[in-house]
């Protein structure tokens, strides 16, 4: 994995949008997604591996409790898939890791709550356009009979029907890079998109240790949050936006008004 420490604004936005430029298309066009991070020790590891040594087997007890409560109108259809990006949208452990298309995006996460400011953040950059080259073929097929460089949902819905057909049809690992429906306007603001790995007792942070080349983590020094974050403001990169509603104003205002020392 390389890693590169900013220490300011500049650095930042250089370190953020590196190799974007795609001579095939001559546009910017990064191949990277981003995931913000507000501790720089935390790992690549999703909430459903962090429940402990038992998470293989919660994990079904999870998603068949979620489908059986949750009301039948909040998925268009019946799918895994569906079933899956909700879940992780609604705060359910899942074998799901939220990434953004959005660089600044990933920077208001790593530096959003205030309380955490010191100590070190950090943002993990991950081609997702290079990782479909571990993909099995009949997936690979699938992304470029369509030209797109990730999954929808039912893409995938077509393909597979169950998570455990998943792990049968292929033996290699390998991660999946996935766009939710747009569920709402929270997950349309925060120009989502979702990683998950076809065997659950992998996680990403493990399996980017064999592929590290696909991997960057931007360290960001505790002593350069409040410049990121107020220029962040400035641009109008805010719960307010991120999280329409009131509760996100609520936590835009409570952040904006505090006083600097409350980090300290």
């Amino acid at each position: 994995m390389e890693k590169v420490t900013i220490h300011n604004w500049s650095e930042l936005q250089d370190q953020l949008y590196h190799n974007a430029y795609d001579p095939r298309l001559g546009r910017f066009r990064s191949p990277y997604a981003f995931r913000g991070i507000e501790d720089k020790h935390y790992k690549l590891h999703s909430a459903l591996h962090r429940m402990g040594e038992n998470y293989i087997e919660v994990e079904k007890h999870l998603l068949r409790n979620f489908r059986r409560y949750a009301h039948r109108d909040v998925v268009e259809r019946d799918s895994i898939f569906y079933w899956l990006a909700v879940a992780q949208h609604y705060g359910l452990p899942t074998r799901m890791l939220d990434w953004t298309y959005s660089p600044l995006i990933a920077t208001h996460f790593a530096t959003m709550d205030i309380d955490k400011f010191d100590r070190d953040g950090c943002i993990f950059m991950i081609n997702f356009v290079q990782a479909q080259q571990y993909l099995p073929k009949t997936l690979q097929d699938v992304l470029n009979d369509e030209g797109g460089d990730v999954f929808n949902v039912e893409q995938l819905s077509e393909k597979i029907q169950h998570l455990k057909e998943l792990e049968l049809l292929y033996d290699q690992i390998f991660p999946i890079f996935m766009e939710p429906p747009s569920l709402d306007d929270r997950m349309a603001n925060q120009y989502a998109l979702f990683s998950f790995m076809s065997k659950v007792e992998c996680s990403l942070h493990d399996w980017l240790k064999i592929h590290p080349e696909l991997i960057r983590k931007i360290i960001i020094p505790k002593e350069a949050k409040w410049e990121l974050r107020d220029k962040l403001d400035q641009a109008n990169i805010t719960e307010r936006v991120l999280f329409p509603g009131l509760d996100g104003l609520s936590m835009w205002l409570k952040r904006l008004y505090s006083p600097k020392n409350k980090a300290v």
